[in-house]
């Protein structure tokens, strides 16, 4: 270290001996003229001033006149250099506190390791300085989880770059947080200097990574009204299971189980539980360093219902009876903490319509124990006119910033609204790319301006999913897919996946814009190749080579439309001899053989109004689908289904659910509906039948000509098995009813017009019920369903068990 004794002394020395006491003294009381030097640095020999008899002097004494300004030690820094940074000039008077700011200024630069400054009594002023070594290069040793390009993405060494001990600590720092996000919760990082010739040096990180810290379990303790399976659905926090490559959720991570802690109270308080409350949430780690066990202790409280709601408001222009009608709460109805946001954005947009566009909302609370009810007011304010000076988005490594700001609800010159600055940060934490999303105000330029930082941290985006399984109907199926969330940072998703199994093989790709144009647009296309092998169902062999463009479109926040183009190439194989004069194919399949090429349009509507869009308990969905074929091509047909489903919580535990689905298929130009383009029933769509086992079929093949019409009802109650949750299985009873027929007059008559003996077409009902268990397996979701046929005609193919295997990609 550089002695203050030493800077004292010289300059002590270089006004008088008379003042030499003086100048010791206030070198001993003043701040250090000189910082501490790293390693690399010679060190400075220690100068020990005697004491000296104490001679008082004018205070003017102590100053002197620079006459000119040495520079010793410099290497490779140009002393005009140095000299600029000196806030020093020859012809100048200084004192002790002067130099000390000369010496300050200069350690600041970071250029050098050793600062010293001294007057000699001639005036002249001597600079001595040791350099800050140059890097050579940067070494990382003992990695392998974590690769060298990603930790260089990282730290701020750089080849050739100046080497000071704050910036290695700082890189030091950032390789074991990095390490900590990847479950390496002990990993250590060495930092060494390896000194080179010429005032160079390599740096060396030394880094230990530790074994990697999964989580072993997640516990939940207090929970009564949920299980724990329903709970770990909630979380980002997942257990670690060895199928999960390319997942970092499965390791232990502080900050995300903050952000869990939040999503369990957004979940029961969007359920009714108003005094919901996370009590604690500990991470143990094993004795082996391995894994974390996870125990969160939960107080679900009471389940409310909304008690009274009022609006009052300041403003008498604002009539608070009328933005009552405006509010989405009503008096008894089960307490949602979403509507409260809900409620909020209506008042805000009311008030902006009415031209009162700096309003602030305040909803207060009175929860009500013995009648389980809470009392909401909002309080609407005028708050003080303030504009958007500008918005910063900071810490966006990957992602662009147009995808940040894209979902700001707020833009440079709006109105500054603490309610869609809110709204901003739930829409960046909602596109799953950013561990992270903090949204702060600062003042702008002016009182009435505001500045909004932006400050994000990204997080992974590209998952691997690898899946294989047996079932009744495919034998074995092997899944391969890749999804990439947030493609080039610019927030597009990109789907590849790969199946194949006995019935079905399968290639497709899909890319997704979800800001079309800027707008709130999700456009996409797809590219697929796939072959179906039918022959055990219907004597023939489907492929379909194609692809096609989507455009969808949020009507509002519950209801979207999504409109497509397809333009496919489809062929039908049949064995040989099949369909050759004395075969045994019917027309009804025959007519098919070949290559054909498919052209269509169509839309989809879809309304859904669950509660919980993995586990409802309470809502429904409608969908609505159209298909025009015959935009060009060979085939015309206008094709339309529609399905709803509804959710009656009976406990959570005990729901009941009542879905019903419909389609229809016609043809027009003259033109039969294709085999590939029917409807085909039964398997999962159906219980209790096979695939395919139920709707017309040729008596001669067996085979299964599909249907132009159907119609299935199912009825199911989610019940109990008295199973621990973290086994993954669900219980439900079911029973599904429904028809399948109406294929082309063409198939169904002879040429005379009477009924074919040979192809059987009615809608007779058919009927079963069972019971199914599902399982979400290491494998991936599997259901066993155990049958009984309530009604079916002789020719339909039935089946008590099956057990099939999906792929959640």
């Amino acid at each position: 270290m550089i002695q203050q004794d030493a800077s004292a002394l010289r300059f002590a020395r270089g006004l008088s001996p008379s003042l030499l006491a003086l100048a010791i003294a206030a070198g001993l009381t003043g701040p250090a003229l000189a910082q501490t030097a790293p390693p690399a640095a010679q060190p400075t020999p220690t100068v020990v001033v005697e004491p000296a008899a104490q001679t008082p002097a004018a205070p003017q004494e102590q100053r002197v006149m620079i006459n000119r300004i040495l520079v010793r030690g410099n290497q490779r820094i140009d002393q005009t250099t140095i000299l600029s940074y000196l806030p020093i000039q020859p012809g100048d008077t200084v004192d002790p506190g002067v130099l000390d700011v000369a010496v300050r200024t200069l350690t600041r630069t970071q250029l050098f390791a050793d600062v010293q400054l001294g007057v000699q009594p001639n005036g002249d002023l001597v600079v001595e300085i040791v350099e800050n070594p140059i890097i050579n290069q940067v070494v990382f040793e003992g990695n392998s989880a974590i690769g060298e390009e990603k930790l260089r993405e990282e730290v701020t060494l750089r080849p050739r770059g100046i080497y000071t001990r704050a910036r290695v600590q700082e890189d030091v720092g950032k390789i074991v947080e990095l390490y900590r996000l990847s479950g390496r919760i002990s990993a250590t990082v060495t930092p060494k200097l390896v000194q080179l010739d010429q005032n160079r040096v390599d740096v060396v990180f030394e880094i230990d990574e530790g074994p990697e810290t999964g989580v072993r379990a997640i516990t939940f303790l207090g929970n009564t009204a949920f299980s724990d399976g329903d709970l770990q659905e909630v979380m980002v926090t997942k257990r670690s299971q060895w199928w999960q490559f390319f997942s970092s959720n499965d390791n232990y991570d502080p900050n995300r189980l903050d952000y869990d802690r939040e999503q369990l109270r957004k979940f029961y308080t969007n359920r009714g539980y108003y005094d919901f409350r996370v009590l604690s949430a500990v991470a143990e780690l094993a004795p082996d360093d391995s894994a974390f066990g996870i125990t969160i202790t939960l107080d679900e409280g009471d389940r409310y219902n909304f008690g009274t709601v009022d609006v009052v408001t300041e403003n008498d222009r604002l009539n608070p009876e009328f933005l009552k009608l405006l509010l989405p709460i009503r008096t008894g109805q089960l307490y949602e903490s979403d509507k409260i946001e809900s409620a909020v954005d209506a008042l805000t947009f009311a008030a902006g319509s009415a031209g009162y566009a700096f309003v602030e909302i305040e909803p207060t609370y009175r929860a009500n124990p013995e009648t389980d009810t809470v009392d909401v007011t909002f309080n609407v304010k005028e708050g003080q006119r303030v504009y958007v000076d500008r918005i910063n988005v900071i810490g966006n490594t990957r992602t662009l910033d147009n995808v940040i700001r894209r979902e700001m609800m707020l833009t440079e010159g709006d109105a500054f609204n603490r309610t869609l600055l809110e709204r901003s940060r739930n829409n960046l934490r909602a596109l799953g790319f950013f561990k992270e999303v903090t949204v702060e105000e600062a003042r702008g330029s002016a009182p009435d301006r505001s500045v909004v930082n932006v400050t994000v941290e990204e997080q992974p985006t590209g998952e691997l999913s690898v899946g294989a399984g047996f079932s009744s109907v495919d034998s074995f199926v092997v899944n391969l897919g890749i999804t990439e969330r947030n493609f080039r940072g610019r927030g597009q998703n990109v789907v590849a996946r790969v199946e194949w199994g006995s019935l079905r093989q399968q290639i497709d790709f899909r890319f997704t814009e979800p800001k079309f144009l800027g707008r709130d647009l999700r456009a996409g296309f797809d590219a697929f190749h796939s072959r179906y092998d039918l022959s055990e169902y219907s004597s023939y062999d489907y492929r379909s080579t194609g692809g096609g463009v989507r455009l969808s479109y949020p009507l509002n926040a519950y209801t979207l439309l999504s409109t497509r183009y397809f333009l496919k190439a489809d062929e039908i194989i049949v064995p040989t001899n099949f369909c050759n004069t004395g075969g045994s194919g019917s027309n009804a399949l025959c007519d098919q053989v070949g290559s054909f090429l498919n052209s269509s349009a169509g839309y989809t509507l879809f309304v859904d109004r669950r509660n919980d869009p993995v586990r409802p308990t309470r809502g429904w969905t409608g969908t609505l689908r159209q298909d025009f074929a015959g935009i060009g091509g060979d085939v015309n047909y206008v094709k339309t289904e529609a399905d709803v489903s509804a959710y009656w919580g009976i406990t959570p535990s005990w729901v009941v659910t009542a879905a019903a689905s419909t389609g229809y298929v016609t043809g027009w130009g003259g033109d039969p509906i294709r085999i590939n383009d029917r409807f085909f029933k039964g398997g999962n769509s159906f219980r209790g039948f096979e695939t395919a086992g139920i709707g017309p079929r040729d008596l001669s093949t067996t085979d299964a000509l599909g249907g132009n019409f159907y119609v299935i009802g199912t009825l199911e109650l989610t019940v109990p098995n008295g199973l621990p949750e973290e086994y993954g299985i669900r219980t439900s009873l079911f029973t599904d009813v429904g028809t399948v027929g109406a294929l082309d007059d063409r198939y169904t008559l002879n040429s005379d017009g009477t009924p074919s003996t040979r192809i059987v077409d009615d809608l007779e009902l058919r009927a079963s019920a069972g019971l199914s268990i599902h399982w979400r397996s290491p494998m991936g979701p599997i259901r066993f369903d155990l049958s009984k046929i309530l009604g079916s005609q002789d020719y339909d193919k039935t089946e008590t068990f099956r057990f099939s295997t999906s792929t959640q990609f």
